[in-house]
């Protein structure tokens, strides 16, 4: 798999302190990675506790893993609360973690459609209700992954879609609410990204053709991409930039 670097400096992300969910593997990795390389204090979650070990020891100092079930509110209470305590702060938050199930929509169930709002939705608010409290106003920020879907809208993806345009409210309202102090909300839309899970699952040759075809830019999307549009919104270089979403897809759903 073709790797991309990450491009830019951010002095002011130097000794931040970053909160990441779904930071062991794919674009979560990317973004711990990214956050640490800036010089920041990165502490991230995740259901895989081996990718998760694994990436923190290769990582080092400055890089604190714990495993979080994100459908539990208690242990998402907890988790933040460590962090706060521990840094005395939380500069940003990166809601990263989601699950992109693929069911038909006649056979998707109550249980699948609860379970996919759970972990992709209500895990988001939680995540950032308990983080607000330790953000210092005029610094902090949250960032939320959304994604292209809401735009172009697959089939088989109808309740993943929902929840990603539950996401993009909620970041549109909540840019709103903490704008007074000083707190930006904004949303990151990826295109098809070319993680490890999607290349092994997914991404077949014709679906490259298909990406290629759809994208104003042919070139396909790595998840270090995507991890330096998170860069610029959590920088003081974006400081202007809140309640908005981000189209990282190379032109897919421009309009």
């Amino acid at each position: 798999m073709k790797s991309a670097q990450i491009d830019a400096v951010y002095p002011d992300l130097k000794e931040r302190s970053v909160v990441v969910t779904g930071g062991a593997n794919g674009i979560g990795a990317a973004i711990v990675r990214a956050f640490h390389a800036q010089g920041a204090r990165v502490s991230f979650c995740d259901l895989d506790s081996v990718a998760g070990a694994k990436l923190a020891d290769e990582l080092g100092e400055n890089a604190v893993f714990r495993k979080v079930n994100l459908f539990r509110e208690s242990e998402i209470v907890q988790w933040i609360k460590t962090i706060g305590t521990r840094e005395s702060t939380i500069h940003t938050l990166v809601n990263n973690a989601a699950a992109d199930t693929r069911i038909p929509f006649s056979e998707t169930t109550a249980k699948e459609w609860d379970s996919l709002f759970a972990r992709n939705l209500r895990a988001y608010f939680l995540t950032s209700r308990e983080s607000v409290k330790w953000m210092p106003e005029g610094i902090g920020c949250i960032v939320n992954f959304a994604s292209i879907v809401f735009h172009t809208g697959p089939v088989n993806l109808t309740a993943y879609t929902a929840t990603k345009g539950g996401i993009l409210g909620f970041t549109r309202s909540l840019a709103r609410e903490l704008g007074s102090k000083g707190i930006r909300v904004n949303a990151v839309s990826p295109g098809w990204v070319m993680t490890k899970r999607q290349i092994k699952d997914f991404v077949t040759p014709a679906t490259k053709r298909l990406i290629r075809a759809s994208q104003c830019v042919p070139e396909l999307i790595q998840p270090e991409e995507i991890a330096n549009v998170v860069l610029f919104l959590a920088s003081h270089s974006s400081r202007v930039i809140t309640g908005q979403e981000i189209l990282a897809d190379r032109g897919w759903a421009h309009g």
